[in-house]
């Protein structure tokens, strides 16, 4: 009987060398790929486009508006506004508007950016205009969910239509400078009208589920506390964490908390009286 033995060893070993040879032929097209002369010339026009110190002015100055987002009064009033605050707190805010041409990296030298200082980057071709580049000292002060806040609260369309590009511009920087003379902020100053009827429907959800629980359910019971309490974590969440949190945490104003809290209210008793008007009538006979 003749011995095969060898013959599978070799055809496993011709096996295991074609498999690292693909392997070896895939890694070398990558490499030739990204080194290609093409991706050379990429590399290099990307690199121009984000390092481009001619557009820079030659004057010094806090704000450079290459998209023309601002009037030239505005410009010059907020490079002042924003040099003053510097010099009163020394937090550095700078703004750059940007639309086919960026002088991009160059800002960095041009401003000398630290860690101290914030760059507000506005720039139409997104979904959103607004970007920040927040230095690690503000984060302390000012966490990420804050600034992510400042960018959908100001940037996003809607506002942008409503009120202008320059408005977002200008918002956000009293938005900024407001948190750093509080010593900071958790959340963006300011309670919008769209979010504000959010708490309000939050909370009048909330009174209604409070309502609903507490209507008893016995012969002479007056309040269900019972039921009121086992639903308390769900009337309790829509009332107070989304109804009346973001209110005081955002303004100091008290009408807004006012309406929430009537809201509730109201919600809880027209949920708590509406099975008694649900019950029908005896007819006469």
């Amino acid at each position: 009987m003749p011995n095969i033995e060898p013959v599978i060893e070799g055809r496993s070993q011709h096996r295991f060398s074609q498999k690292w040879l693909v392997y070896a032929l895939a890694c070398v097209l990558a490499l030739l790929t990204w080194v290609s002369p093409v991706g050379l010339f990429a590399n290099s026009s990307i690199a121009h486009a984000f390092d481009n110190p001619e557009l820079l002015p030659n004057t010094r100055t806090n704000v450079i508006d290459l998209a023309k987002f601002l009037t030239s009064d505005q410009e010059v009033s907020l490079s002042e506004n924003l040099a003053q605050f510097e010099q009163e707190t020394g937090w550095k805010l700078r703004v750059l508007t940007q639309f086919d041409q960026t002088p991009g990296l160059a800002v960095k030298n041009y401003w000398g950016l630290n860690d101290h200082s914030v760059l507000l980057v506005a720039d139409p071709r997104g979904g959103n205009i607004l970007n920040f580049s927040v230095g690690d000292d503000f984060y302390p002060l000012m966490p990420r969910v804050f600034w992510i806040e400042l960018q959908t609260r100001f940037g996003n369309q809607f506002f942008v239509r409503e009120n202008g590009e320059d408005q977002a511009i200008i918002e956000a920087l009293e938005s900024i400078k407001t948190c750093l003379r509080r010593g900071g902020c958790q959340v963006v100053p300011g309670l919008p009208r769209e979010q504000w009827i959010l708490t309000l429907v939050t909370s009048i959800v909330g009174g209604v589920i409070c309502g609903f629980a507490a209507h008893p359910r016995k012969q002479g019971q007056i309040v269900a506390w019972q039921w009121a309490l086992l639903f308390s974590p769900l009337w309790g969440i829509l009332f107070i964490a989304f109804g009346i949190g973001p209110v005081v945490s955002r303004t100091s104003d008290w009408l807004p908390l006012f309406r929430n809290v009537s809201g509730f209210l109201i919600g809880a008793l027209v949920a708590y009286l509406s099975p008694l008007f649900s019950r029908s009538a005896p007819f006469e006979t």
